[in-house]
């Protein structure tokens, strides 16, 4: 990835407007209020990425606790999405769909990959205020630690 945009904490997250796999209207200006984690994978169906958003769902109690709101983002459509939350058992976590324009989001966020077509592996934390609070990028391969996020959330 060349990382050249690299948003920084502190700075203004960008707001986006997708939808995610039951088809509802995600709008991340309107979270203000709560933290947001908006988790990066790359592709749907893919054993890293899957055990990535297994991991949003297996925490949700412990995020909505905390007042998180957790996202999984991956260029996948709406309809890649629904079946891939159905095939892993996901009912609280919505899952995005940075389908259309292609990669939108990612590129917002500077971790869309150009020659590959898809964003890269990132968990990013956005405050109450909608400021960004951690940026946390991982090698494509790289199962996200999410104990450490939630760590960082509860210090």
């Amino acid at each position: 990835m060349n990382r050249t945009n690299l948003l920084e904490i502190g700075a203004v997250a960008p707001d986006f407007t997708a939808n995610d796999q039951n088809g509802k209207e995600i709008k991340l200006s309107d979270l203000k209020g709560k933290k947001v984690l908006l988790s990066f994978h790359p592709l749907a169906w893919t054993p890293v990425c899957d055990i990535q958003m297994r991991s949003l769902e297996l925490k949700y109690d412990i995020f909505e606790k905390m007042n998180v709101v957790p996202i999984g983002i991956s260029i996948d459509s709406q309809y890649t999405k629904s079946a891939w939350a159905k095939s892993m058992g996901i009912t609280k976590t919505s899952l995005i769909a940075d389908f259309w324009p292609h990669g939108e989001i990612a590129k917002k966020y500077d971790l869309f990959i150009e020659k590959l077509g898809f964003s890269g592996r990132a968990n990013i934390l956005i405050d109450e205020k909608g400021l960004i609070e951690l940026i946390k990028i991982y090698d494509i391969p790289e199962i996200p630690n999410i104990e450490e996020i939630i760590k960082f959330i509860g210090n």
